[in-house]
């Protein structure tokens, strides 16, 4: 059972962290909003957790074209 970050634009895979060495209290996740819980954690059905975050490249994009944000998949 791992925990893996994704891109939620581009879905590239950024890394991973087996689950024995860390828990959502050890990685803050425990300050997020029920909303924000239900846009940027999935659970695997082996049990593990996809991480939604957003990448570098993806970011900048973002940063410079603030109107992608209002596409549902601005980078793809």
């Amino acid at each position: 059972m791992a925990i893996t970050y994704i891109c939620r634009y581009c879905k590239t895979q950024m890394g991973s962290l087996e689950t024995g060495a860390v828990d959502e209290f050890r990685l803050g996740l425990q300050f997020l909003t029920p909303g924000e819980r239900r846009d940027i954690i999935a659970y695997t059905p082996d049990g593990g957790m996809t991480v939604k975050v957003v990448c570098e490249f993806c970011r900048e994009a973002l940063d410079a074209n603030p109107e992608l944000s209002l596409v549902a998949s601005p980078l793809q």
